[in-house]
């Protein structure tokens, strides 16, 4: 593959538990992923089986490979063994997907990182050897499912059951300060920040007042957090 730099030289990870360090090297597979992963400060091997996709890439990473990631000794020729973290977001290929984390896990990759495009699919990953599954098409659809249908400006399920919601401050709360509205007793969720208007966010206090276009950051249980959300309000947080 033409490419006119030089590859920088990868630096063999050390054992560690499967957690990624700052700057620890990453093998990532048919994921937009491997560029936010090179913002963050990472060494990335990008590796698809699209000439023209390892080609538009190879100058925005580390390197870039053609090759056919489910072949168990493509990946320990590419050094595999070597790599902290590997990413396999190949969307489209479920056999694809499931043979590469397959053949990841048998090279005993640490950390692999896998995404699934339905339910079935990420029972597979997870019992091939993916230590973490993602179906994003799916996360996305809830998220925006809650946004259309109420008044929340943004939703994120941190646990079945558990989320953290941002929404403006109910209208029959304005003028008292946390202390006083008893958030947590009388609905069940927590205030971890706010913005006041025209501000920025920034860690709310016990003496906290809100205000009219008060932007509050609430965390609880999934129905509690989204009743809490719907409460009137002036409309006006941004």
């Amino acid at each position: 593959m033409a490419d006119e730099r030089t590859p920088r030289r990868f630096r063999r990870a050390e054992p560690r538990p499967p957690t990624l360090g700052t700057h620890d090297p990453v093998m990532v597979f048919g994921s937009a992923l491997a560029t936010s992963l090179m913002d963050l400060g990472h060494e990335v091997l990008g590796v698809d089986t699209d000439p023209g996709l390892v080609q538009r890439h190879s100058r925005a990473l580390t390197q870039t490979v053609e090759a056919d990631a489910t072949d168990p000794a493509v990946l320990a020729q590419l050094g595999a063994k070597e790599f902290a973290c590997a990413v396999v977001g190949i969307g489209t290929g479920i056999e694809a997907s499931v043979l590469t984390v397959a053949a990841l896990a048998d090279l005993q990759i640490p950390n692999i990182w896998a995404k699934a495009i339905s339910d079935p699919h990420a029972r597979i990953l997870e019992r091939v050897g993916a230590h973490h599954v993602v179906s994003p098409e799916r996360q996305m659809g809830e998220r925006v499912a809650h946004l259309v249908t109420g008044r929340m400006m943004e939703y994120l399920e941190l646990d079945p059951g558990f989320a953290l919601v941002e929404t403006a401050a109910p209208t029959e709360l304005l003028g008292r300060t946390l202390t006083e509205v008893g958030l947590r007793s009388n609905y069940g969720v927590t205030v971890v920040c706010i913005k006041p208007a025209g501000g920025s966010f920034t860690y709310a206090t016990a003496d906290t007042r809100l205000g009219p276009g008060d932007t509050l950051m609430v965390a609880g249980e999934t129905r509690k957090a989204e009743a809490f959300a719907e409460l009137p309000s002036d409309g006006s947080a941004a």
